[in-house]
């Protein structure tokens, strides 16, 4: 069964060609570890929840734009073992490949694929 890794983050407005920089090389490396799919995307129509949104869970400043990101995999298993790799992978350090924005406000999270229409 298929498997996605989901993620929301905020990222300095100013940096949106850092970031895609950033998520093209991460990218290459998801996928040489066995990731299926790599989707990156700048917010364009996010609304602010009155009680919740995607701005308040990411602490959304107002010089920042929210992103969704998704990373399918052929499977759980393989997301495991890829992840591994690519936590290790030294073109995902820091010093090599920053991430232009502040990685500590990040969401992120493994999700089971249940309906696909």
């Amino acid at each position: 069964m298929a498997y996605v890794d989901g993620v929301v983050a905020a990222v300095p407005t100013a940096n949106k060609d850092a970031f895609r920089a950033h998520a093209e090389k991460a990218a290459a490396v998801f996928k040489e570890h066995g990731a299926l799919a790599v989707v990156e995307c700048w917010g364009d129509d996010v609304p602010q929840g009155k009680v919740n949104s995607m701005h308040s869970a990411v602490m959304r400043k107002d010089d920042e734009t929210v992103i969704f990101s998704w990373i399918t995999w052929p499977s759980k298993a393989v997301r495991d073992a890829g992840m591994k790799k690519i936590m290790a992978d030294p073109r995902m350090r820091s010093d090599t490949n920053p991430m232009p924005f502040d990685g500590k406000r990040m969401i992120f999270g493994g999700f089971e694929i249940i309906v696909t229409a």
